[in-house]
């Protein structure tokens, strides 16, 4: 069979490359358009187009590279949100029990006086020495002719004063003189005691016995610490 082609011209438009035709197609534009400002105008709008579509598409592949560090940061910042709630509410609870604590122990605080100052003057009393008297140390008098010292009047404000330091006074008897100034030497060495100052020592009479009468002042104070033992309570359930 024998075919003939009828259009001649077909086969060579078919065998163009696209490519080619956008570019006859613009010179063809451009012989089109004689004013240069106009030709100037349509390049420039073009460019600006090119590059905004370029500026978006790293717009938005920059987007989606960050997408996970934003979801990152934002279980970071749930989770430093709740651990600082959670710090708030463990300050409160500090705050709570340190007042709770200062409360007791502005209440609690001269509980335990005496029970200190008796065990320390037993520990410290020397064998053939006895007491007498262990009692609150009265006002130290004055030495004659000192100005009274203001605040000491009967007309004073004591509510202003500050409160003073426990002074004790300790009345007791030895047979030997020895003991009474090994009794001050282990007063003195007490942590809990301190200013222990010998007030009187005479001889007196007693059972027809001659003993060394004695009075002793001092302060209780806090000790450091390191001295303070304390025990566990217990308590036997039947």
């Amino acid at each position: 069979m024998i075919n003939v082609n009828l259009r001649p011209d077909l086969k060579r438009k078919r065998a163009r490359s696209p490519l080619q035709g956008i570019v006859e197609g613009v010179r063809g534009m451009g012989s089109k358009i004689k004013d240069p400002v106009l030709l100037l105008g349509i390049v420039s709008w073009v460019g600006v187009i090119g590059w905004l579509g370029f500026m978006v598409f790293g717009a938005s592949r920059e987007l989606a590279a960050l997408e996970p560090q934003l979801e990152q940061t934002r279980a970071e910042h749930k989770r430093f949100k709740a651990f600082l709630t959670e710090k708030r509410h463990q300050e409160t609870i500090r705050d709570s029990l340190v007042s709770q604590i200062t409360v007791i122990r502005n209440v609690d605080g001269d509980r335990y006086v005496w029970p200190h100052l008796l065990d320390e003057v037993t520990k410290a009393l020397p064998a053939y020495t006895w007491l007498s008297d262990l009692g609150v140390a009265g006002p130290a008098p004055a030495p004659a002719g000192a100005p009274a010292s203001p605040g000491t009047g009967a007309d004073a404000d004591t509510s202003a004063a500050p409160a003073a330091a426990v002074q004790f006074e300790v009345n007791g008897r030895t047979v030997d003189i020895q003991a009474y100034t090994r009794f001050l030497r282990q007063l003195e060495a007490s942590p809990w005691i301190t200013d222990v100052t010998p007030v009187s020592a005479q001889t007196v009479v007693e059972k027809e016995r001659a003993v060394t009468a004695f009075i002793i002042r001092g302060t209780y104070r806090q000790a450091d610490s390191a001295y303070i033992r304390t025990v566990p309570l217990s308590q036997s359930v039947r």
